[in-house]
């Protein structure tokens, strides 16, 4: 297959309420029924809150369940962040479900210092990459975007896909590193972010915001798709063909130094 079509949400978070963000979520996803893949924001059914001995569910409760049904109605993949208990851990876990298959997981691994995430989650050690519809898809969440050793390209995927509540006064880093990432790794890049604010205060008294900038980047930079700061959904398409084109005719790829990650 050579053409994966991804839906985007862009929306606003109810703070702590798993239910009525599952509601909101609902019409949405029907909206991108004939996707093959959609992709909801990091900690889709809370908001980005510390409050994991409370909020967060197990594998087998409310919301993975949610997910896995709403995946086999609509007949698609859906994917997005959700806390998690497990073994007596608390993760910031990416999760993607597709009909009739297991989810495929990623715990986020750079734990954003300045809320104290790593106080209330455990990090995760895997970069994982995995393959849906010819495709090799690298997730990351949100402050993974920093580091880009992490999510260096090694000739391993071919998309490179974050999840966010990233707040609206970054949204210049949020914007310089998605392009970043997409020129750097000769792949395809999507983020999806949040809008509205959320129940973290900043350092002015203020409840937090978000402003979106949900997009999908090309190799060369270029966003070909750029949600602003709406509450929409947008439905964008990948070219296979068209990175192996790209890659060919600029091939920076082959002289990329060799590395490990330990």
């Amino acid at each position: 297959m050579s053409q994966l079509k991804i839906g985007l949400i862009q929306t606003e978070l109810h703070w702590q309420d798993p239910a009525a963000n599952r509601q909101n979520f609902e019409p949405r996803l029907q909206a991108l029924a004939k996707a093959d893949l959609i992709v909801l924001p990091e900690m889709f059914s809370t908001g980005f809150s510390m409050a994991s001995t409370t909020c967060a569910e197990s594998m087998s409760e409310e919301t993975v369940n949610w997910l896995q049904s709403q995946a086999k109605d609509l007949n698609t993949a859906i994917c997005g962040s959700v806390m998690i208990q497990e073994n007596n851990h608390f993760y910031n876990r990416f999760l993607m479900c597709a009909p009739n298959q297991a989810p495929i997981i990623y715990d986020k691994h750079h734990l954003f210092r300045m809320a104290e995430e790593q106080k209330h989650f455990s990090p995760g050690n895997t970069r994982v990459v995995f393959e849906f519809k010819g495709f090799r898809i690298c997730p990351q969440i949100c402050y993974d975007l920093r580091f880009p050793v992490f999510s260096r390209n090694q000739d391993d995927y071919d998309l490179l896909l974050f999840v966010a509540n990233w707040p609206a006064n970054r949204r210049h880093h949020w914007r310089t590193l998605l392009t970043a990432r997409a020129i750097e790794n000769q792949a395809y890049v999507i983020g999806v972010n949040r809008i509205g604010s959320d129940g973290n205060i900043d350092s002015e008294g203020k409840n937090v915001k978000y402003s979106g900038d949900s997009g999908f980047i090309h190799p060369n930079g270029n966003w070909i798709a750029d949600l602003t700061h709406k509450d929409t959904q947008r439905m964008v398409e990948l070219e296979l063909d068209d990175l192996k084109q790209y890659r060919r005719a600029f091939p920076a790829w082959q002289d990329a130094d060799d590395f490990s990650l330990n």
